[in-house]
């Protein structure tokens, strides 16, 4: 069966990034947990990883509703990335129950922006985004009468 997933590049903040995220949706990370930068093999033409980006996270994944993975990874510039968050990119979530909506609506959007709030919308569904306190963009759909 098909899945939808989304992946999180951060510069260097997925471990914790990743922990706040399990801290509400629950759940365990997919074995084997966090993948360290350490745990790549050396490859041919490459420079030696230094040693402060050793304990980066190569791969994580995080199941949070009905099978859905959230991935992530570090990204950090001194391997070639530039992190910069768009606005164009947002989680969808459709969440089964007002209660557990609400919830998770309350516990993403703190330290981060509400964008909007909460609501009854024309299509059918409680309705709401936010950013989270990483940058992350976050939808909410609920269509329980």
């Amino acid at each position: 069966m098909s899945k939808v997933s989304v992946y999180l590049n951060f510069a260097t903040q997925t471990e914790v990034a990743f922990n706040y995220y399990k801290s509400i949706f629950g759940g365990d990370f997919t074995e084997p947990g966090f993948r360290r930068f350490s745990d790549m093999p050396p490859m041919e033409g490459m420079p030696p990883l230094p040693d402060h980006l050793k304990n980066g996270v190569m791969h994580v994944e995080l199941p949070i509703l009905n099978g859905f993975k959230l991935m992530g990874t570090d990204a950090p510039e001194e391997m070639g990335f530039k992190v910069n968050f768009g606005n164009n990119i947002y989680i969808n979530l459709e969440i089964d129950t007002r209660a557990e909506t609400k919830r998770l609506f309350d516990a993403l959007s703190d330290e981060g922006t509400v964008e909007q709030e909460l609501a009854e919308m024309f299509w059918g569904a409680y309705f709401g985004s936010c950013v989270d306190k990483y940058g992350v963009r976050w939808m909410f759909n609920c269509e329980e009468k």
